[in-house]
Formats: C-alpha cells, structure tokens, sequence
C-alpha cells in the first residue's frame, strides 16, 4: 500500500512539474513596459491640483468637485490605492448634498464607486435611487450590476432584458450581457459578446475603454483556455497603457500557471508591486511561493499582504481573501467562518456559500458543509472555485461517483484555477 501511495504521488508530481506547453509569452515583447512608469498619475494628480484652487471649504462648484471626482477614481483605478476611492467617495456625496447638477447621475457614480469598494446594498441603494428620479436604461444598466454583485440574479434578468435596454450595438450592453453569459456558464456567447464590445470600443477612439476592453477580453480567452489571444490582448492593453498593472499581472499568470516559469512570474510581479500595492498581488506572489516549496517567501508575502489591508478604509473588499487565509493556512475556523457569515449578509451568491461550506469543510464538520453545498451551490455556479470547494466536500462525504464527475469538469479550469489548486484537484 505505501509503494502504491508513493507511485501515485509520482504521478501527481509529474502530471503538474512536467508539463512542457509551447512557451506562448517572450520578456522581449513586454519587458519595454517594465521601464519608466506612465505619466498618466503625475498628470491626473496635476488636474486635481488645478482644480482644488478653485474650490473653498464651503464652496458650492459644484461642476469643479464633480471633476475631482472623477479624477480621484481615475487615479484609483490607475494606483489602486483605497485613499482615492474614498476621496472620490466624499466628492460625491458633497455633490450630493449640494445640489445643483442631475443628481441621478451623481447616484449612478456613487453606485459605482460602492461597487468598487464591495459595499453592494448601498450601491444597489443608490442606483435605485437615481432610477426612481429618472428610469432611463443607464440606471437600469448600473442596477443590473448591483443586482450580480448581491446575487439577485433573477432581477438582474429583468433589466438587462428590457427593451430599452437591448441593443446589439451598445458597447454598455454587450459588456454586461458577457458578464451574464459568464455567469450561466456560456463562455461562447460570453467571448463573442465581448469582442463586439471591443470593436465598439476601437471605432470610439476612447483609449480608456479600449484598455478596458482588451484586458476584460484578454481574461475571458484565458478562462476558455485560449491563452495565445489571452496573451497578445494583454500586450495590446499595455502599448496603449504602460503603467496598466492589471495587463501585467495577467502576463505573470500566463507564465505561471500555463507555462509553469514561476521565477520569471515572481519577477514581474516583484515590478507590479514596487508603485502597484494592491493586496491580492501579494496573495498571487504567496501562491508562486507555494508552488515552488518556499514557505520563508510565502510568509513573507502574506506578511505584506496583512500590512496592505490592515488600512480600514478597505472595509469588506478582502473579506474572501482574508476567510481563505486564516482557514487554510492558520486553521482558525471560527474568525474565517464568522467573516464568511459577514460576506452571505451582504451579498447571498453561491460562490460565497461555497466558501462558507469547504471552510466548514476543513473544520471536520463535512455534513453540515455537504447540506450547504447542496442547497446554494450546486447547479447554481459554474465557477471553477466554487466547484472546487464542491469537489473538496465530496471527498469528505465519500461521494465518489458526484466526485469523479466534477473532477473531470475542474481538470478543464486547469489554467484558470492554478498549478497550486490543481494539484489537490489531482490529489482528490
């Protein structure tokens, strides 16, 4: 029994280490934006500089706040640095209280910062507010997105399939009719909503949605397993942004988990992180270290991703990753699956319920994970963690024929999911 236990370890170790895959990515073709940053920070933090001398304490410019708004979340999204998001934040709500432009418009940019800061209720809060004042389709749009965010699935439906709504030729549409093609599972329909988006978006000119576009398509090839295209879209996004963080850490991803160089991944990302802090980074430089048997760097990495998010103006936006942490690496159940009862109060998607049930899972309580699984997971996501999670549960319940089934399906997510995970899936 040992020697079998040992050949198949052998096997494990070899379906996962010796992979060979055709190298897709060259350090030639993206290591010319690993030079100088972008200008684009300085400049947003010029404008906002300029338009701060306009404005008193109890100035009532409204126009001029607005901008620094808009500014602010420009500069988050460029820096990913939380003390943006929330000065956009208090832009908006002094617009708010003052008055003066179309206040839906103002709501419907608040909904989005909400989003972006996982606070979903009041997102959904707001853009409900802005379609009770005008129920016009870019209200009906920004509640489609809170209604994903808070699993309300069925009144995300509704809007997105109203006629005012509908239009083939919307790049706002198409987007959002991806991301719900994604969500049933459908990554045909998904990809091929998307590249109409992103034609929409290089006939705009726009060079912000164009790099918004080849980033979000870039993702969705990898996730079907089109990694070549996953790659090339990401360079694309680059040459119109060098600083673009995202793009880069996508490449990172390509070589690690598809080409399995974890040096040059960890390389990059050491790059990313020098004007890029955003704390999953590190969590993703603490898996490359996983991979390659170095618990000092591990720990190191988790150290600072810890740093990162003890900033409290992060709120919730970390609450899965911190559930993960503390359940898998430090076994403390109680806190990880306090913050996962958190997570299911705010937004009751099966994704988190899949968490709740492998961390109860990992805690020895394998009924009570099985029953959770059962009633909120299965056949209600098609993401691959989630089926993980599932597949986890199983083994643990000796459900060997739902197992072998799922197992099958996970070997496919392969790249999406990492070597790290796939090698437990193998495992199983």
């Amino acid at each position: 029994m040992r020697t079998l236990a040992v050949l198949q370890m052998i096997v494990v170790f070899c379906l996962i280490s010796c992979q060979n895959p055709e190298d897709i990515t060259n350090p030639d073709d993206y290591n010319i934006y690993f030079r100088k940053e972008s200008l684009q920070t300085d400049n947003i933090r010029s404008r906002i500089k300029i338009w701060n001398q306009f404005i008193k304490e109890d100035s009532l410019q409204i126009v001029e706040i607005k901008n620094i708004a808009s500014e602010y979340t420009q500069l988050f999204e460029a820096t990913a640095e939380i003390v943006y998001l929330k000065k956009a934040e208090q832009a908006l709500l002094k617009t708010l209280k003052f008055g003066g432009l179309r206040k839906e418009n103002i709501l419907l940019d608040l909904a989005r910062n909400y989003i972006s800061q996982h606070r979903f209720k009041d997102a959904k809060s707001a853009a409900a507010e802005a379609y009770k004042i005008y129920p016009n389709r870019f209200s009906k749009l920004v509640l489609f997105d809170a209604c994903m965010e808070l699993g309300d699935f069925i009144e995300a439906e509704t809007y997105l399939t109203d006629k005012e709504v509908i239009n083939q030729n919307d790049f706002d549409f198409l987007i959002r009719f991806a991301k719900w093609n994604d969500h049933l599972g459908n990554m045909s329909a998904t990809i091929r909503n998307m590249e109409k988006a992103t034609l929409i978006a290089e006939d705009s000119k726009n060079k912000k949605l164009i790099k918004w576009s080849y980033t979000n398509l870039a993702t969705y090839y990898g996730h079907a397993g089109k990694i070549k295209k996953s790659y090339n879209y990401f360079l694309k996004a680059l040459k119109i942004d060098h600083s673009n963080a995202f793009a880069k850490k996508g490449i990172a991803w390509i070589i690690y988990s598809y080409e399995h160089n974890p040096e040059e991944a960890l390389r990059i990302m050491n790059i990313v992180t020098e004007t890029h802090k955003v704390p999953d980074y590190y969590l993703f430089m603490a898996e490359i270290s996983k991979f390659q048997k170095n618990k000092k760097d591990q720990t190191l990495f988790l150290k600072q991703y810890k740093e990162t998010v003890k900033d409290q103006r992060y709120g919730t936006m970390y609450n899965i990753h911190n559930a993960l942490i503390l359940s898998e690496e430090y076994k403390n159940f109680a806190n990880a699956l306090q913050i996962s009862e958190v997570e299911i109060a705010e937004r009751s998607i099966p994704q988190i319920y899949s968490l709740k049930a492998y961390i109860l899972n990992l805690s020895g309580r394998h009924k009570e994970a099985l029953e959770i699984i059962k009633k909120q997971v299965v056949n209600q996501t098609f993401e691959p963690m989630a089926m993980y999670y599932t597949a986890e549960v199983y083994k643990s319940n000796n459900l060997l024929t739902e197992l072998a089934a799922i197992k099958k399906e996970l070997n496919e997510s392969s790249y999406e999911l990492g070597p790290v995970i796939s090698q437990r899936i193998l495992a199983l």
